[in-house]
């Protein structure tokens, strides 16, 4: 996770998390567990991956935003980080 996202997810910061494989969303909702408020803070009202958060698996980018079901394979690196915008 990026260094914005621990500001409001202290418990994160320093800690390689090993959570069990399955899809986007499971693998969300284990962090959410650890971390209460995560996935309300990384997704939309409708469960999608917000507009301007990328998660990206072993460095290929996240496919599927909105149902988050591209699988995550045992022992991946998983990336959440929010994307710079501006003008």
């Amino acid at each position: 996770m990026t260094h914005h996202l621990y500001r409001y997810f202290p418990l994160l910061e320093n800690t390689a998390l090993e959570l069990d494989a399955g899809s986007i969303a499971d693998v969300l909702h284990q962090i959410n567990q650890l971390a209460p408020g995560f996935t309300q803070y990384i997704l939309d009202d409708n469960g999608a991956l917000r507009r301007h958060v990328n998660i990206s698996i072993n460095n290929q980018l996240l496919i599927d935003r909105k149902t988050l079901l591209d699988k995550v394979p045992d022992n991946a690196k998983l990336y959440i980080f929010q994307s710079l915008t501006g003008g």
